[in-house]
């Protein structure tokens, strides 16, 4: 850097904490750099100290970014501009030399696997948002630039370059930035894989434990599988981590998992002591809300939360206004989040933090799908396998910037996570098929959501839901209780725990009607004519006219 340039950084910005002098070289320059760009008032060189940690807190009090929530030990609530809420995949962007090594380019229209931006354009909207940014008013006591947001990754120099919000998916930058589409670039570069996965350790009543991991887009309660309190007697689950896996073989072929986050990020509204008792004994102290209500006591409160208001209690909503049911609006946005560390889950598994991880024996991918999914059956293959993950489709959400419940396509819960190009994901996950001494888990489709005609759930869910993983344990341990369907492998008669429960309809949850499966097929042909269009596997194409044939037999 020039001595000027130097000089005029030290002139704007004073080094409050801290000193540049301790600094790696390379981080200094980075520092000083982005200062000079960006002309901050101060620059604050953090020690990662209790102190440190009370001081910037007492700081956002002050400036009334958050607020000490007094019912809780150390928890805070942060409520955001209304405008900065959710990620926005459409000012989310992967920058490579050429488009297709981002996204396979579509037959017609735009991709729906991702956004991709030229390096050109990029360096254009880089200089548009940086130069002076620092100096920019705060507006509703938040840090972000709504009309100018923009989450980049630039996967051939490994670097995130995030503007304009303070929401977390967009501004939390190892999380879906850096451990998923980041790291998934890298993955494919050294044989492993990153991937939007819960993983979960299962006890049966005799000692026995396996590790899963599952895919499932948001709300479609995987943060609820991964504390689950099960139901079934003897049985037990433990809690790896609820979002994000990195897998990767051993030496013994063994696909082994570990989870790189030090908590959860997890979605308020439902969350209740009967939908996931773990997850509320988890959000106790430690924790940094957003966007929730607050009570006049001091607790937060969201819909679903399942408690009553105590007497005289009234409530403040997200947007920090007093809050009744006749307003007609939500007291908590669909979005509102709580992040807690993840050594406070009552049901952590000692081995949450093994360098060396878990060992995956089973991969389950789940959607919310009210019509013609059942309940859970097995993929014939590895092959037919990642067809399924691939064929994956669910009603949006909150997080998605769409309005109704369309059912989406959203490949291997990866859609909007993607670091590379989707049709060269495939192949690499289709790759793992030809590796020596690979102990490839068996791979299984779940649907909790199927309803009936009067538009009521078919399966009860939550705890329940253990009798499922029930089925699958015994699948991965060879049991002989399956029977082989058009689409795959469902319980066979009697194979499937219903001890306890009544009133279940197993016709209609197992129900696989032709007309359905052809429609759905023709869906999922075409989602990847269009969207894949050359850069589709042939595995996959022999994979959709298998299907095809065994439909055309129902």
């Amino acid at each position: 850097m020039p001595p000027q340039m130097q000089n005029n950084m030290n002139h704007s910005a004073q080094v409050v904490q801290g000193s540049l002098d301790t600094l790696p070289q390379g981080v200094r320059d980075f520092v000083e750099s982005n200062a000079h760009l960006c002309q901050p008032d101060k620059i604050h060189i953090c020690d990662g100290s209790e102190e440190e940690n009370k001081n910037i807190l007492d700081c956002m009090v002050e400036q009334g970014m958050i607020k000490k929530l007094k019912k809780y030990d150390n928890c805070w609530l942060a409520l955001t501009d209304p405008k900065d809420v959710a990620r926005i995949e459409s000012k989310t962007v992967i920058i490579t030399p050429e488009q297709r090594d981002t996204v396979p380019i579509p037959k017609t229209g735009i991709s729906q696997l991702g956004l991709w931006m030229s390096e050109e354009d990029f360096e254009k909207a880089f200089n548009a948002r940086f130069p002076g940014c620092m100096k920019e008013p705060l507006v509703n006591n938040w840090p972000c630039n709504p009309e100018q947001t923009l989450i980049a990754h630039i996967p051939d120099r490994r670097e995130i370059i995030s503007f304009g919000s303070g929401y977390g998916g967009n501004s939390l930058l190892g999380k879906k930035c850096f451990a998923l589409r980041i790291a998934s670039r890298i993955a494919k570069e050294e044989g492993w894989l990153a991937e939007h996965m819960l993983i979960l350790g299962i006890t049966n009543p005799e000692g026995k434990k396996k590790y899963f991991a599952a895919a499932f887009p948001s709300a479609c309660g995987k943060t609820n599988l991964a504390m689950m309190n099960p139901t079934l007697p003897g049985w037990k689950v433990e809690c790896v981590g609820d979002d994000i896996a990195w897998m990767k073989f051993d030496e013994q072929g063994n696909l082994r998992a570990i989870n790189p986050e030090n908590g959860f990020f997890g979605v308020a509204p439902g969350t209740s002591v009967k939908t996931n008792p773990n997850a509320i004994k988890t959000i106790q102290k430690n924790t940094i809300f957003t966007n929730v209500a607050e009570t006049s006591d001091g607790a937060i409160y969201w819909e679903g939360i399942d408690e009553p208001l105590g007497p005289g209690v009234t409530l403040t909503s997200w947007k920090n206004k007093e809050w009744t049911p006749e307003d007609g609006e939500p007291c908590a946005h669909p979005n509102s989040r709580f992040c807690t560390p993840a050594n406070q889950c009552p049901i952590i598994d000692p081995a949450w933090e093994s360098p060396d991880g878990v060992p995956i024996e089973g991969i389950i991918f789940g959607g919310r799908r009210p019509v013609g999914i059942p309940l859970v059956y097995e993929s014939m293959s590895w092959q037919h396998g990642v067809f399924i993950g691939a064929s994956m489709r669910s009603e949006a959400t909150a997080a998605a910037e769409h309005k109704g419940k369309v059912i989406m396509h959203d490949p291997f819960a990866m859609r909007p996570f993607f670091g590379y190009n989707f049709g060269k994901y495939l192949a690499h996950w289709l790759s793992m098929a030809q590796r020596p001494a690979a102990k490839l888990p068996k791979i299984f489709h779940v649907n909790w959501f199927r309803k009936d005609k009067e538009g009521k759930f078919l399966w009860p869910g939550f705890g329940e839901n253990s009798r499922v993983l029930e089925w699958i344990f015994n699948r991965i341990s060879g049991e002989d209780n399956a029977k082989l369907t058009p689409i795959g492998y469902i319980p066979s008669e009697d194979a499937f725990n219903l001890k306890g429960l009544t009133d279940i309809n197993m016709t209609e949850l197992f129900g696989i009607s032709k007309e359905f499966w052809e429609k759905e097929v023709e869906d999922i042909e075409k989602y990847f004519e269009v969207q894949v269009n050359a850069d589709l596997p042939y595995e996959i194409e022999r994979e959709i006219s298998a299907l095809k044939q065994r439909i055309s037999q129902i």
